[in-house]
């Protein structure tokens, strides 16, 4: 017996636990929007996971050389999603970053997923935190209460935390914090600041249905 659980209306059904996590659906979330349109906020999220993907392909092909076919990281650019769109800091010519954005979103469409996920991104720095906490608390629990024994698992969690937090933290940004931004739509690019100050481009976006 299929104990899925869907929802369907008189356009299209959708199945809650049997849909697929490793290939991106470009319906997925706006199949998402229009069955699960009255929660509160959910559009502002689906639109910030897809953002957060389009910040970090944009930062790889801003990065890119003419001359290197591989991925390299200019640790120079940085950059800040939100549902509207996203903040871009360092010294970059307007008319690169508008090629680059572009050329992200064709390339991140096209099946070049693994441009969503950065190694700077600051989902690794919670996810470090995390674990970090989390392995010390064990630790402690497990270890005698030793100031010595203490610290050497201290120093046991910290180091495992280090080791094995880039490989999660890649997988939290690939299936939780991005989505590839099937959804998304260039609005216009402009100088400005952020919040605290600091000067930045702004790439706003649309939302727009597949």
């Amino acid at each position: 017996m299929n104990t899925s659980a869907l929802i369907t209306d008189s356009r299209n059904s959708w199945d809650f636990f049997n849909f697929d996590l490793t290939t991106p659906q470009p319906s997925l979330d706006g199949d998402l929007l229009k069955q699960l349109g009255f929660i509160p906020g959910l559009k502002e999220i689906l639109m910030l996971r897809q953002v957060h993907a389009l910040e970090h392909a944009t930062i790889w092909v801003l990065s890119e050389s003419a001359t290197v076919e591989t991925q390299a990281d200019n640790q120079l650019l940085g950059g800040l999603s939100t549902e509207q769109g996203f903040y871009l800091y360092g010294d970059v010519n307007i008319s690169n970053l508008r090629r680059a954005v572009n050329l992200a979103l064709h390339r991140l469409n096209s099946g070049e997923w693994n441009l969503a996920v950065h190694p700077r991104c600051g989902t690794n720095v919670s996810v470090e935190t995390i674990l970090t906490a989390g392995l010390a608390v064990g630790m402690h629990l497990l270890l005698p209460r030793g100031p010595i024994e203490q610290l050497i698992g201290l120093g046991v969690a910290a180091t495992t935390a280090a080791e094995i937090s880039p490989d999660v933290g890649s997988a939290v940004q690939k299936y939780l914090t991005t989505a590839i931004p099937f959804n998304l739509a260039i609005a216009n690019i402009t100088l400005t600041q952020d919040n605290e100050g600091q000067d930045a481009y702004f790439i706003r976006v649309n939302w727009r249905d597949c």
